[in-house]
Parts: C-alpha cells; sequence; structure tokens
C-alpha cells in the first residue's frame, strides 16, 4: 500500500506508519519510503511511480508501452471505468514482472481492487486528509492470517427445545473443513462447518453456515464480533479451516427460522463454553484432524476444535480487558 502523503496532517502520517505502508508520496514520515509521482514514461527506478491515465479502450496500450520502456512501478488511473480496464491490464502484463497500482478511493474499493481477477493490482494508492478515513482504508487491505484452534473436550450434550437459529449464507463457495467461529461466549468459539458435504438426504450448501442460535457470537475479519441476531447482507465474516488459515466472505443472507437445539458444552486448558445449534444432521462441528461430526453424533469424550481469545469481555464487539462471568 501507499500512502498520497501530500495534504495529511501529522497525525495521519503517524498513523499510518505505525500500522505499516510501502511507501508515501509528496512527503514521507520516519522511516517512510518516499516516492516520486511521474507522468513521465522515460523515468524508472524503484522509487518511480509512473502515472498513466485511461481515458479510452486504446488507451489501456499505454500500460504495456511504458512497462517495455522499463518502468518497475504503474499507476493506472481511469476517468470512468475502473474494473475491465484493470482486469485487461493485470492479464495483458502479468507476465511482464511490473507492479500495477491503482488508486483507491474508500475501504470498499481499496478491498475490491486487491481482488481483480482473484490476483488483484500489486497495491493501492490511498489518499485522504482523515486519519479516521486512513485507518479504514489500511485496515481493509491487511490481510487475514492464522488464528489458534485448539482441541476441547465435550463435556456434555443436551437438547434443549425449540429456538431461533441464523443461517449466514455467503457470496463464497466454503471448503470442507472450513466454517465460521462462533460461541454462546466471546473468548470460547467454536468452529462451526460449512453445509459443504452432499449426502443421500440433501444437497450441499458450500456457501452456507448453520451458525447457531440469535444471540451467539460471531467472529469477523478484524477481529470484532458481531450477535448472530445482526449479521446481514453485505457484511464480512470470517472464515477458518481446521488448521487456522483464514479469509474474510461476503454475507449474502442471513436467515432466522425456528428450529430444535442442543448444547454442547466443551472444555480446553481450564476454559469452558457452549454453543447452541440446530439439532440436525448437516450442523458439524469440526474433529482437531479436520473431519467434520454432526451435532446428532456428538457425545461427551469427543474433541472439537475452538478458537479461544485472550480479550474476556466485548464492548459492541470490540474486545475489552475487564471483569466478566459468562454463563
Amino acid at each position: 500500500m501507499i500512502v498520497d502523503a501530500r495534504g495529511l496532517p501529522e497525525p495521519a502520517l503517524t498513523i499510518a506508519e505505525k500500522l505499516g505502508v510501502d511507501g508515501y508520496i509528496g512527503k514521507a514520515p520516519r522511516g517512510g519510503v518516499l516516492l516520486k509521482l511521474t507522468e513521465n514514461a522515460r523515468e524508472v527506478g524503484d522509487d518511480v511511480l509512473v502515472v498513466v491515465r485511461i481515458d479510452s479502450g486504446e488507451d489501456q496500450e499505454k500500460v504495456i508501452e511504458v512497462a517495455e520502456g522499463g518502468a518497475k512501478r504503474i499507476l493506472v488511473e481511469t476517468a470512468d471505468w475502473k474494473v475491465i480496464p484493470l482486469e485487461n491490464v493485470i492479464a495483458a502484463t502479468q507476465d511482464m514482472g511490473i507492479e500495477l497500482y491503482a488508486r483507491a478511493e474508500g475501504p470498499e474499493e481499496a478491498t475490491m481492487l486487491s481482488g481483480i481477477l482473484e490476483k488483484g493490482v500489486s497495491g493501492v494508492v490511498v489518499s485522504t486528509s482523515s486519519p479516521d478515513r486512513l485507518v479504514e482504508m489500511i485496515e481493509a487491505l491487511i490481510p487475514t492470517s492464522r488464528i489458534e484452534l485448539r482441541p476441547a473436550d465435550v463435556k456434555a450434550v443436551e437438547l434443549v427445545g425449540m429456538g431461533d437459529r441464523v443461517c449466514v449464507d455467503t457470496s463464497n463457495l466454503l471448503r470442507v473443513g472450513e466454517g465460521a467461529l462462533v460461541g454462546n461466549s466471546s473468548n470460547f468459539l467454536f468452529l462451526v462447518h460449512g453445509e459443504t458435504i452432499e449426502t443421500e438426504y440433501v444437497a450441499a450448501r458450500p456457501f452456507r453456515v448453520n451458525a447457531g442460535g440469535i444471540h451467539s457470537y460471531i467472529l469477523l475479519p478484524d477481529g470484532k464480533t458481531k450477535y448472530l441476531s445482526e449479521m446481514g447482507a453485505g457484511d464480512h465474516v470470517l472464515i477458518s479451516d481446521w488448521e487456522g488459515r483464514t479469509r474474510r466472505a461476503i454475507v449474502g443472507r442471513a436467515k432466522i427460522e425456528r428450529r430444535p437445539m442442543v448444547l454442547v458444552e466443551a472444555e480446553a486448558e481450564g476454559r469452558s463454553g457452549t454453543i447452541l445449534l440446530q439439532y440436525a444432521e448437516t450442523i458439524r462441528l469440526v474433529r482437531p484432524d479436520g473431519t467434520p461430526i454432526s451435532c446428532t453424533e456428538i457425545s461427551k469424550g469427543e474433541e472439537v476444535l475452538v478458537h479461544m481469545p485472550e480479550a474476556g469481555a466485548r464492548h459492541f464487539g470490540m474486545a475489552v480487558d475487564e471483569f466478566i462471568i459468562e454463563k
């Protein structure tokens, strides 16, 4: 990520530096890499960002010409269309060893640019005079990574009656071994498997996590949580596989229906937690070896994977260090 530092107040630069960026245009804070912005296609070098503007379909060839002329980093700016021209340029230059950049006007656009053609641009140039807006844009581009999952011993399984549960339907295909992190308490989250397994009785729903009761916490990509009842179209949810590799998924729909519920209680490293799930064969937790196990088959003595964040409490989804007891 590159920050256009022209006009930014000093506090915003300090925030950007702490969050970590690749370079700065205009002025650089302590330790920052200062880049030169130019429209001169003959200027090359690791500290030069050559700007190529695309105003028409024919202008896409300019990027190839500049790259062939030796430019290492190219900032592509477009008049109106942004996605299709960038797709074309990324495809045309993928073997030329250059870095392509695009300018983002907000966190949503920054995320979109990073995923064009599943490869994305090499970097994003962000420009804003608001420190808060800058933080939002930088955080949107921080990649998700691994989280720690641990085996927990199942201590009890109990049918508890009817309740309202939430299906979180994403616009991303889930794989076997993946799911969302959900629990009755925010510091003890179960890996709830996606409905990715085909059976003779029901087709797979590889976009769905039948996540649990409406009151439950679900973990988001930024480390915050939401109640399942609050999830809706356009939200983002953290998806994890059984080895702790994570990615973000977009919620397309959250569906609440009344169903029979089962309470699962588990314990790990002296801490315990519970989860309420719909009692049905297609709703599964995950064993430590990555194999899904249906909540209709789970019994005392089984092991399932859980995530236990350090913070013991949440304030509007944000982790806080305070005394709290949840039962």
